[in-house]
């Protein structure tokens, strides 16, 4: 079972990166494939109560690898962390089969909640670099999180999501009209009329200023 998974977990690597030239080299070198098999190990430990072993693993996982995953969270064979540096995967997270994790991206919390308060990932998305998906919410299957977004609702499967926070930009590749990235920034417009309404006021300070010195 456990070489099943491992070569689910290459022949995705294999899969999704062009730069990969063999399976071999990927077993050899690829970071985030040595995380998950050894995730695997420190997974089956912490299910039958050896705890402390599975911390010691994950803890030397992440000196190696710079990929930190607790323990207890599921991820499916079949996924792919591309380069992995900064990667956080927390304890009660799910990530299924076919899912890609770049660099820097976090499976988070938002606090100090009990039970399930980490994100399900569905099958076969893309969670870009950087991007933070947190707390108890649901990746739909085939979505895609934007880099640098902060994903803190649920995602319907076959959405891209972009932003923070992360907002819908389009669903099965059909762009949402009132939701496009080009579309006015509020935040700047609202911060322009302000600055309009200052320079007004600074008009009307100015000129009853020198009505008074009349």
């Amino acid at each position: 079972m456990f070489f099943k998974k491992l070569r689910l977990d290459i022949a995705a690597a294999k899969k999704n990166d062009p730069a990969a030239k063999s399976k071999f080299l990927i077993w050899l070198t690829y970071g985030g494939v040595r995380a998950l098999s050894r995730h695997r190990r420190a997974n089956f430990f912490y299910r039958h109560n050896f705890k402390y072993i599975a911390f010691l693993i994950s803890k030397r996982t992440k000196f190696l690898t710079g990929i930190e995953i607790h323990p207890a969270a599921k991820i499916a064979p079949g996924v792919f962390i591309d380069h992995g540096s900064g990667v956080v995967i927390g304890e009660t997270a799910v990530v299924g089969t076919g899912t890609i994790l770049y660099q820097g991206c976090t499976l988070g919390g938002t606090g100090k909640e009990t039970g399930k308060r980490h994100p399900t990932v569905g099958e076969y998305c893309v969670i870009s670099a950087g991007a933070k998906v947190l707390g108890n919410i649901k990746v739909g299957d085939h979505a895609k999180v934007g880099a640098g977004a902060v994903v803190l609702k649920d995602v319907p499967p076959y959405a891209t999501v972009v932003g923070v926070p992360a907002r819908v930009v389009r669903i099965q590749g059909e762009d949402l009209g009132d939701l496009k990235q080009e579309k006015e920034d509020p935040y700047l417009k609202e911060i322009c009329f302000l600055r309009e309404k200052v320079f007004e006021l600074e008009e009307r300070i100015k000129n009853l200023t020198e009505n008074g010195d009349e």
